[in-house]
């Protein structure tokens, strides 16, 4: 799950007032803006670059040669997973058309009072429509809005989607088949990186926790704006879980980070592909050697772009700290990080903002060098 949308779930019975930008970016759009309102202008600094954002030269990995037990690529899932934290897949089986087209027709098709009925107080609410990231604390808010659909427990998947009730009727097939799809899709993955980073003793009982974890699906809309060059859909941030996988349509907006001069690369629609990156639990279990890495959407002015992420994670009381197998004090291979829990990141909100990955920050261990000096662990 994202770390700002665990920011969100932290605020838990705050009202949402009733002013016109809470009803989202979308009735923004309809009622004829041509300024962006100063509620979503960023600080000159954190705007986004007036160039041209390069191309982000993601690994392609072929699930299809992954199954048929294709070594090569193994090694280029556990490649992308450690060099890059995010990559392309092909022959994935995860139906695209109707998750997409279900989408559009709520953010798209439903008037605003239709839309209304989903937006809810409770950020608990199974089903819940919104804007930004967390409307109610954003200084400055994000043109997205939102629908999120939360399943608890996914060994209860037949069960639950029933109790979305008040979904759009052409939703909640589509996005129980997309839901079906990415949760075989999660455990495929977390099998073969297991497999990829050997870990072994623990194996069987993380793959059953990832069948009883939560998966949290984003269904998102980044309307054309006015003034693209000082907001952005979503700002600089990494997922919180341990695997994200994105379905988006043919118009570009993810960047992904790169060097440590805080530079982006927009990442190219690929057709037929998902992407997938790695969240702060899958880095945290790694021990480093995966990585997760800033993300953020950057907005156009002249298409409106649709995207659906499904975020995996263990259950909320599940404490997460690096694979036995990959940690030997003796071999040069310290333990990078603290043990971590949903209850540890809730205090790290109340003291400070988590944002900018400053929470997977806080749990990296300082290691001693061979020189004696204390360094930061990667």
């Amino acid at each position: 799950m994202a770390i700002l949308e665990r920011a969100e779930e932290a605020n838990i019975g705050e009202g949402s007032g009733s002013s016109e930008w809470e009803l989202g970016v979308r009735q923004l759009c309809d009622s004829g803006i041509i300024t962006l309102p100063a509620r979503y202008v960023l600080p000159p600094a954190d705007r986004p670059a007036r160039y041209v954002t390069p191309p982000a030269l993601l690994p392609v990995v072929d699930l299809a040669a992954l199954r048929a037990r294709d070594p090569c690529q193994l090694a280029a899932l556990h490649a992308a997973c450690r060099d890059y934290g995010f990559f392309q897949l092909l022959n994935h089986g995860v139906p695209p058309d109707a998750m997409l087209y279900a989408a559009r027709r709520f953010f798209f098709d439903l008037p605003l009072p239709a839309r209304k009925r989903y937006m809810s107080a409770d950020i608990r609410a199974a089903v819940r429509y919104g804007t930004s990231f967390n409307q109610l604390n954003d200084a400055v808010l994000s043109w997205r809005d939102f629908l999120k659909l939360l399943i608890r427990d996914t060994r209860r998947l037949a069960d639950v989607l029933p109790s979305w009730p008040d979904a759009p009727d052409d939703l909640r097939p589509a996005a129980a088949a997309y839901a079906t799809a990415c949760q075989r899709l999660f455990r495929e993955l977390m099998e073969a990186a297991l497999d990829a980073l050997g870990i072994v003793r623990c194996r069987r009982q993380l793959l059953e926790e990832c069948d009883a974890g939560s998966q949290m699906m984003m269904v998102n809309c980044f309307p054309a704006c006015p003034e693209p060059e000082l907001t952005l859909g979503m700002p600089p941030h990494s997922d919180y879980g341990l695997l994200t996988i994105l379905l988006q349509d043919e118009v570009r907006g993810l960047e992904v980070s790169y060097g440590d001069g805080g530079g982006w690369a927009v990442v190219e629609p690929l057709p037929g592909a998902v992407v997938v990156n790695v969240g702060d639990h899958l880095e945290i279990l790694s021990n480093g050697l995966y990585r997760s890495v800033l993300h953020r959407v950057r907005v156009n002015g002249r298409r409106a772009r649709v995207s659906v992420a499904s975020l995996h994670s263990l259950a909320a009381e599940r404490v997460i700290g690096p694979a036995a197998e990959l940690v030997d004090e003796q071999r040069g291979r310290p333990r990078r990080y603290m043990d971590t829990d949903m209850a540890a990141f809730l205090a790290y909100l109340a003291s400070a903002e988590g944002n900018h990955k400053s929470f997977l920050h806080s749990r990296r261990i300082n290691t001693i060098s061979s020189s004696g000096l204390t360094q930061p662990s990667n």
